[in-house]
């Protein structure tokens, strides 16, 4: 367990040192940050998907596998509201160029931000779901 811990610390202390390192010397050469963040977020899946649930199992005498319950409404909110972020992100960013050109489309616009918002809603409404049954 400490070894993979020490393992993933050490892969994301060089995502971050490549990271500077290519953003400092103007190096073009992303290769090796694409490299290095696709092994962290491969590490990262093998920690959730392998090692977290052995930790993770909330021994109950009604519901051995609540913490297993309580992970998946974690992971689905979190990535809804990721979602939910980017979403949000570039059609605010679309809906306030299209309303500075023309005023009247603004409530057009809203609709559209609010749909994307609604991303996050459900997500959290899977996670009180997840929730409800234990």
């Amino acid at each position: 367990m400490y070894t993979i811990v020490l393992f993933a610390m050490i892969i994301s202390v060089l995502t971050v040192a490549a990271g500077f390192y290519l953003r400092l010397d103007g190096i073009k050469a992303r290769k090796a940050l694409r490299w290095s963040i696709s092994l962290y977020a491969l590490l990262i899946a093998v920690f959730l998907m392998f090692i977290m649930p052995a930790q993770v199992k909330a021994q109950g005498p009604d519901n051995p596998s609540a913490g297993l319950a309580f992970m998946a409404a974690a992971i689905s909110t979190g990535l809804a509201t990721i979602g939910a972020g980017y979403a949000v992100g570039a059609v605010g960013s679309s809906a306030l160029g299209a309303v500075s050109e023309d005023p009247k489309i603004l409530g057009k616009t809203l609709i559209y931000v609010g749909l994307a918002e609604g991303i996050a809603i459900y997500g959290l409404i899977v996670s009180i779901m997840i929730l409800g049954n234990l």
